[in-house]
């Protein structure tokens, strides 16, 4: 049964069409991904379905007494009362749940109710308004980039909540990890045209790049033809007017289809340029802990480690467990009441807002970056400040467009644009990826592989850190600090055999929401643990053949040693040391060869 239907929805806001003849069907159970570059209108598409906008042509048909619950991009920061009574409000409001329906929800993902909305952080805002959201009993749920701002806890709450919820949800994200477990049908939006795809992710994309390959293909035919008849018009009109008449007009419409095509955004050209390099240590910390005043707890307790140069870190933890207060002691802008930090020399850092408050919205994108010059330095080289800012894919025309009317994503690519002229030898990136489409996002994992600076990341994007981090500082709660070698899935190996031995296990402060819980343990096992390698298992599978032929040589070297037999009367203490290395050296390369040939299965099959 049709829940919604757009029957060609065309909306503009003064340039090209942001919807341009949409027509779209949404279906009882569907779960769908809208998909599209920054600034295509995907938020604009999900305020039409939601009755936010209406559209300047077309018609949108809703099925009798359908409620829609929509979940904004936007973090709200003006809402009265506690996170109970902004829960109660919505609900009511949209005719859904009571008080009882909206507490529920409140403690699936972790939030007190009785604790004031002002005074809660941005993801906890956030779950609040996704629990009014819920607790309104939607037909059609809408959310726009839901798991911004939210920990991993509680977007595997939500995986789970969406697989076996009855109702039909469409929302947008950058979260490839959420959309590969979430999404059974893709809309694309692309120029103003939607396409719906009735698969999963991975067979749109390979749908999608053969389509692609086939229109650029068929626009290099128009184009070779259209040259071949300017060249006729030139120096092959002839008598025959009927006939000439009859190629001129073709010639018209040709030309007219050339110009009139709407080319797809391109791809951001990102270049990460960095200071002079810092020293070998960035931070040490040793016997650090810092409790805000009047909290329960310490945030963190007697931690020590050491940040090298070239070290990326992510910081990861629930929201609220302190993860910017625990970036804010490795830069020494927090002074701890026990223990010490110490920077390392010549460390410039520089800082990416996830809340994006350092930009004024009443000014344009060219004075937020660039004030009043007309040109910029980049890695020494002086740009035009257009020039630069097309890198980031803003045209002359919206690079003059005050801030307040960029999208979600256009906001983020101007703070990295800014970031970018003077990124520093140390990156303090929280939540980048936030609002970013999945070709910016790759490109920025790109870029910040190749940086020879040291990178402090706080996000939840399990693929991001994944992809990028070499190391987890993990927020366990209590105080405690774990540091875990490599990315996300390296930490869900680590946690689950510390979880078996009860080492993760510790007592909730008292009047401490509870944590939202994990999903079922009926998942597939390949969405708990994905297969493929993380970011330091692809490093440490590049260098086992290296290490593997290193200690075969070394064996090789022993034994034929030993095997002469005046081996210990020409020195007897080097021939006993051999004796004694020789099966440690077989062991360590038995388990060399063993860790490449699991890797290497790995590798093939994910």
């Amino acid at each position: 049964m049709s829940l919604l239907s757009l029957q060609e929805v065309r909306v503009a806001f003064g340039g090209p069409k942001v919807l341009d003849g949409i027509s779209v069907n949404v279906e009882e159970g569907d779960r769908a991904c809208v998909t599209g570059r920054n600034g295509e209108g995907k938020s604009t598409l999900l305020k039409v379905m939601a009755g936010l906008l209406e559209p300047d042509e077309g018609s949108v048909v809703r099925a009798p007494g359908l409620r829609v619950a929509y979940l904004s991009q936007d973090v709200p920061s003006d809402e009265d009362g506690t996170a109970a009574e902004v829960v109660a409000r919505a609900a009511a409001a949209a005719g859904g749940a009571d008080a009882t329906g909206g507490a529920r929800f409140l403690t699936q993902l972790g939030i007190d109710g009785a604790a004031r909305f002002d005074d809660l952080s941005g993801g906890q805002r956030r779950r609040v308004r996704l629990a009014a959201a819920l607790a309104s009993e939607p037909g059609l749920l809408l959310l726009d980039e839901p798991t911004n701002h939210l920990d991993v806890p509680t977007i595997e709450w939500l995986e789970a909540f969406l697989a076996r919820a009855r109702l039909a949800c469409v929302f947008v994200t950058h979260d490839r990890a959420f959309l590969r477990r979430t999404a059974r049908r893709v809309f694309d939006l692309d120029r103003g045209r939607l396409a719906g795809w009735d698969c999963d992710w991975e067979t749109f994309l390979r749908r999608r790049a053969e389509l692609d390959a086939e229109e650029e293909r068929l626009w290099e035919r128009k184009e070779k033809r259209l040259a071949t008849e300017e060249q006729w018009l030139v120096h092959g009109v002839t008598a025959r007017r009927a006939r000439n008449v009859g190629r001129l007009e073709g010639l018209r419409r040709l030309r007219e289809e050339i110009a009139g095509r709407r080319a797809r955004i391109g791809t951001s050209r990102l270049s990460l340029g960095e200071a002079a390099g810092s020293g070998e240590i960035v931070a040490k910390l040793e016997g650090v802990t810092y409790a805000w005043p009047g909290a329960a707890g310490p945030v963190v307790r007697d931690f020590s480690a050491t940040v090298l140069r070239g070290e990326r870190v992510a910081l990861v933890g629930p929201n609220g467990a302190g993860k910017t207060t625990l970036a804010n002691l490795l830069l020494g802008r927090l002074a701890p009441q026990a223990g010490t930090v110490r920077l390392g020399a010549r460390v410039e850092a520089s800082f990416f807002d996830q809340l994006r408050s350092t930009l004024d919205p009443a000014a344009s994108v060219r004075e937020n970056l660039a004030g009043d010059h007309e040109h910029v330095v980049v890695n020494g080289v002086r740009r035009h400040v257009f020039g630069y800012l097309q890198d980031f894919l803003f045209t002359p025309e919206r690079a003059r467009t005050p801030v307040s009317a960029l999208s979600g994503g256009e906001r983020a690519r101007l703070l990295l644009a800014r970031l970018f002229l003077a990124p520093g030898n140390l990156l303090v990136m929280d939540e980048p990826t936030n609002d970013l489409d999945v070709e910016t996002l790759e490109l920025l994992e790109e870029q910040l592989l190749g940086y020879k600076g040291t990178l402090v990341l706080v996000s939840h994007d399990r693929d991001f850190i994944d992809h990028v981090a070499t190391s987890c500082f993990v927020l366990l709660g209590g105080g405690r600090v774990h540091v875990c070698p490599g990315g996300w899935s390296d930490w869900e190996r680590e946690r689950a055999a510390l979880e078996r031995g009860g080492a993760l296990s510790a007592p909730r402060p008292a009047g401490a929401a509870a944590p939202a819980p994990r999903p079922p343990e009926s998942r597939p096992a390949a969405a708990r643990r994905p297969s493929r390698l993380g970011f330091n298992e692809k490093r440490e599978l590049a260098a086992l053949p290296g290490r593997i032929a290193a200690l075969e040589g070394e064996v090789a070297a022993i034994e034929s040693a030993l095997a002469d037999g005046t081996a210990y009367a020409r020195d007897a203490k080097r021939a006993a040391a051999d004796a004694a290395r020789l099966p440690a050296a077989k062991a360590e390369l038995d388990a060399l060869v063993e860790r490449w040939m699991e890797l290497e299965e790995r590798s093939s099959g994910g």
